[in-house]
């Protein structure tokens, strides 16, 4: 599978819509854990994108990625914006001059971008946050196209990695950011990075079926 500019385009397009719609379901579970404003910022942050696709849309594919991290970071709040900021920046430096990208080198050039996260964010899987869902996605998706996984399996596969990613929060006690002040009263609650991680995978899988 090639993937083109456009679906990249239509990836950040999908991504305000859906943080649009999800704004006030995120915003609940971020009162259970933290300052009950991460719907506020994604939703904020990704309109500023989506407004600027236009401008965006005209550069290359690493350009409209470091466009919108720099976006992210300048304009959300809390954690949220500099850990998504990195991940479309380290992401677009991963990508490079190419013009259109396999799924093999969009999943490498995310990876990058999550090793980003991960520097950032000293988190790792248990640990409640959105590395539980990126962590185990990039995995998966590398274990599976290294066995010539079929591209619509391979999106089947992110997005059930990603849900069962975000659903493991529930059951961990927070411990990074402000949920792991929290203690054990932490546990019971979904983190919402983590949802909106599977917000922003489920976008991606949607772009990539061009539906």
């Amino acid at each position: 599978m090639q993937i083109e500019k456009q679906q990249i385009v239509n990836w950040l397009s999908l991504c305000a819509k859906a943080y649009d719609e999800n704004k006030d379901f995120l915003t609940d579970l971020d009162r259970d854990l933290g300052d009950s404003d991460h719907g506020l910022h994604i939703n904020r942050g990704f309109k500023i994108v989506s407004d600027n696709l236009p401008t965006f849309e005209k550069q290359n594919i690493s350009t409209i990625l470091k466009n919108t991290g720099m976006t992210l970071l300048y304009n959300v709040g809390g954690a949220s914006g500099p850990l998504y900021g990195t991940l479309f920046v380290r992401a677009a430096a991963a990508v490079g001059t190419r013009e259109q990208l396999s799924f093999e080198e969009l999943i490498e050039s995310l990876k990058s971008g999550v090793d980003g996260i991960v520097a950032r964010g000293k988190a790792n899987v248990g640990d409640k946050t959105m590395c539980d869902v990126w962590l185990p996605v990039i995995e998966q998706m590398r274990s599976q196209i290294a066995t010539g996984a079929h591209i619509d399996s391979l999106l089947e596969c992110m997005v059930a990695t990603a849900e069962k990613g975000a659903v493991s929060t529930i059951e961990m006690q927070a411990s990074k950011g402000n949920a792991s002040t929290l203690g054990k009263r932490s546990i019971g609650h979904q983190d919402p990075g983590a949802t909106s991680s599977l917000i922003m995978i489920k976008a991606l899988a949607q772009a990539m079926k061009g539906s």
